[in-house]
């Protein structure tokens, strides 16, 4: 059969290059003889594709050399409990802003760890917009202040950080990683699971600063010791070897065929401009997420009728448009449009949803 438009918020779609040069070497990597799936991590052909791999991200992102990237297991929530372990280690306080599922999860998980203080929620409306911050509920004395940088399942995202003064800027940026510059300075410590937008599942990237690295927690594993996993260059056990290879050739693709973030940037801004100006015309959908906060990433979407949604899902697939059912917690649509998704993809389900429109409006 042929490929259909994935639009899974995670395991989600790689680019089809991605794809076709994984598929190359599959049997010899390099003339090697061998695939990445079954050589050793401790090879030397192995340690070139790590050691590429964190080369370009750091071009690709531009990471200062102060900052530390480490490749690690256990998927963002993983990070939950890492970055309380690791860094909140002076004052035992962090501040955390509530602005979806995750950074919910994210702050519930810290709060095993110190005092962890929700300063801002938008919970109440459904988390449909990123919450105002009061900066007289943030302290100044906290060990860091914790965002999601865009919310997978409510589909918003930041669109200007807070002023955290000297209190480092910890963010998941697990759903909008490579989707656009962003100056790592701002930032204490960076995380993101790499398979909405990276790469497959079983790849965890961290991008931290050199002094914020030191000694964690007492009782802290040393699998989630960011100074062990620093010293040993990710590889203080075997790392997920495939997932890190394959990140590899999505940096390559990112910077030598797309162009870099500022075009992958515009990119992305335009397809999904295309589906929020379908949504803000349709007298059928309607989107969920205020505009102020909307994401480019992930697009929710609702018809109001629970019975009409299911049947648009199911229609939807059959034709070719797979995974628009939205998380099980909110219901109706979401299209999360990574970097992989091409723009006809956009253009080709905006056209399906007029045709729906047209049929059960």
């Amino acid at each position: 059969m042929s490929r259909v438009y994935n639009f899974s918020a995670g395991p989600s779609m790689l680019p089809e290059p991605v794809l076709q040069k994984a598929a190359a070497e599959m049997m010899d990597y390099a003339g090697s003889g061998q695939s990445v799936m079954e050589m050793s991590h401790r090879s030397k052909v192995y340690d070139g594709v790590i050691k590429g791999a964190e080369a370009a991200l750091r071009q690709v992102m531009a990471v200062p050399d102060n900052y530390k990237v480490l490749f690690l297991q256990g998927g963002a929530s993983s990070q939950f409990a890492a970055v309380p372990m690791n860094l909140m280690t002076k004052s035992r306080k962090a501040d955390y802003v509530l602005s979806g599922q995750f950074s919910t999860k994210a702050f519930q998980e810290g709060s095993r760890y110190g005092d962890c203080k929700a300063v801002a929620s938008s919970k109440e409306d459904n988390f449909s917009h990123i919450p105002a911050i009061d900066p007289a509920e943030c302290r100044p004395d906290a060990d860091y202040f914790h965002i999601c940088l865009n919310n997978t399942i409510y589909g918003t995202a930041w669109h200007t950080l807070p002023s955290t003064g000297d209190v480092p800027l910890v963010a998941d940026i697990s759903s909008c990683i490579l989707s656009r510059p962003i100056d790592v300075t701002k930032f204490g410590l960076l995380y993101a699971g790499a398979q909405k937008n990276v790469a497959p599942a079983g790849l965890t990237i961290v991008i931290v600063r050199e002094d914020l690295i030191g000694e964690p927690q007492e009782g802290t594993p040393t699998m989630f010791h960011y100074g062990v996993m620093a010293k040993n260059d990710s590889m203080y056990n075997t790392p997920p070897c495939w997932s890190i290879y394959i990140c590899k050739l999505v940096l390559e693709w990112i910077r030598d065929e797309i162009g870099g973030l500022e075009a992958m940037e515009a990119r992305n801004v335009k397809k999904a401009q295309v589906l929020y100006d379908f949504l803000d015309s349709s007298k059928l959908f309607k989107g969920c997420a205020q505009k102020d906060s909307r994401s480019i990433m992930n697009v929710t979407f609702v018809t109001g009728d629970g019975d009409l949604d299911a049947a648009f899902v199911k229609e939807a697939a059959a034709a070719g448009f797979v995974n628009l059912k939205g998380h099980r917690s909110v219901g109706g649509m979401r299209a999360s449009i990574y970097n992989a998704m091409p723009p006809e993809g956009i253009d080709k389900l905006v056209a399906f949803m007029a045709e729906f429109e047209k049929n059960n409006g």
